[in-house]
């Protein structure tokens, strides 16, 4: 019996970008258009992600944990609830991730474009 691998996007995503700090923003926007990726933001606060997470079509998105020093957990909350997968951020361990987002794909910064790449494709398959 064949077994069914599931289908993954590699490009063409709309992602939503919400990290606070310019410089990794800005390498983020370059690795995510390297990838051939779209990039609503980058957002840098949380009000902002919130409306965002809320009304914006997006098809991921990637989240800086802590965000100004607010946590992003609520934005995450609204992702959730509407479907659309999302990729922490942090430069902390993936250990320090309140529950129940302890499983979620954590990229721990600095990271590399295969790193990011590598999360985005665990949270865009297709089942």
């Amino acid at each position: 019996m064949a077994r069914t691998v599931p289908e993954t996007r590699t490009a063409g995503l709309r992602v939503l970008l919400v990290e606070d700090e310019m410089m990794i923003a800005m390498a983020m926007e370059d690795m995510l258009a390297e990838l051939g990726h779209r990039v609503g933001g980058p957002v840098a606060r949380l009000a902002k992600a919130m409306e965002a997470a809320r009304r914006e079509a997006f098809d991921v998105a990637i989240l800086d944990v802590n965000l100004n020093g607010q946590d992003v957990y609520p934005v995450a909350e609204a992702l959730a609830g509407r479907g659309i997968p999302f990729v922490f951020t942090t430069g902390y361990t993936k250990s320090r991730l309140r529950p129940p987002y302890g499983d979620r794909p954590t990229l721990q910064k600095p990271f590399r474009m295969q790193d990011l790449r590598t999360a985005l494709a665990a949270v865009n398959r297709r089942d």
